[in-house]
């Protein structure tokens, strides 16, 4: 067997796909006016990337022709390679439209470092969910990104305002202020680097003003959002540390802003995270392990989702 076959068996699902790819197969050019130029990748692999990358958190599906827009690869090699991609179980065919498929799923649950962090502060959030009444978030920093793995809320309570997975606009947003004021230094500047969206008549946008938040919010402990994110909508979180006191991720509270409490809301969450450290529920080793998460790939020509939290 040689040194090919060897590297075809070890990308399991995807051998398939690269076995039906010319090894010096021509450029394509891209279709549609926004599709990116200069970046689509050449390989068979962060084709599939981008072809993923094209679902938002608010998407139940696309068409082909929206597949190829956000991720700038031409209708032609999107279609061939989505059909691999219905086979491996990865993408479902839905009438004439797209939806990611359950095998992600399957994947995404193996995920050891994820699965120990929810199991681990699972019941305190349930807790603190039956203690306010409304929504508990947990968000960890990964790479440059909040990745929101866990949420605890009520039948009667609205869903929008979280969802695992899901971005959220740090600038804006109470988790975001907490992860810049205690993730690390590279992650304030970084979002400075970049364009603060207004989402909302509250939200800032000056970048002076934001470095005074996050100022206050490590000089507090803790951050709001006062519908800066989404109208109508107000939260506060505060950082988790682990044992080693290195922040790791954010627990936040989110409800309608006519009835939060943010002085209940912030005794609550402080009184969760002291018996969370006293339970050991965050150990050391999660902080080098999501310190070790990439950041996001470059952003598809999709709008990102909306999480005010």
């Amino acid at each position: 067997m040689g040194s090919e076959d060897h590297d075809l068996i070890a990308l399991g699902p995807f051998a398939r796909l690269l076995r039906h790819t010319p090894a010096m197969a021509a450029p394509e050019e891209p279709s549609g006016t926004e599709a990116r130029s200069g970046d689509t990748p050449n390989s068979v692999l962060g084709k599939v990337r981008l072809i993923l990358d094209s679902f938002g958190p608010d998407d139940t599906a696309l068409s082909l022709a929206d597949v190829s827009r956000r991720s700038g690869i031409p209708k032609a090699s999107v279609h061939r390679l989505i059909q691999e991609m219905i086979d491996w179980g990865v993408v479902e065919r839905v009438g004439a439209e797209y939806r990611l498929g359950v095998r992600l799923y399957e994947y995404g649950s193996r995920v050891p470092l994820i699965r120990e962090l929810r199991d681990n502060v699972r019941p305190f959030m349930s807790d603190l969910h039956k203690q306010v009444g409304e929504t508990v978030n947990l968000g960890v920093l990964a790479g440059m990104d909040v990745l929101f793995v866990e949420r605890a809320n009520g039948y009667r309570q609205q869903p929008r305002p979280a969802r695992l997975g899901g971005r959220v606009p740090m600038h804006c947003s109470s988790t975001g202020k907490v992860l810049m004021a205690f993730g690390p230094e590279t992650l304030l500047t970084h979002v400075l680097s970049q364009p603060l969206a207004r989402m909302t008549r509250a939200t800032n946008t000056s970048r002076s003003r934001l470095i005074e938040q996050v100022a206050k919010v490590r000089e507090q402990g803790f951050a709001l959002d006062q519908e800066e994110v989404i109208t109508g909508f107000s939260g506060i979180a505060i950082p988790l540390f682990s044992t080693a006191s290195q922040a790791i991720g954010a627990l936040s509270i989110v409800g309608p802003t006519y009835r939060v409490n943010f002085d209940k809301y912030l005794r609550a969450l402080t009184e969760t995270r002291q018996r969370m450290s006293s339970a050991g529920a965050l150990p050391d080793g999660l902080v080098a392990a999501l310190a070790s998460l990439p950041a996001r790939p470059a952003a598809t020509k999709q709008d990102d989702s909306i999480t005010p939290v």
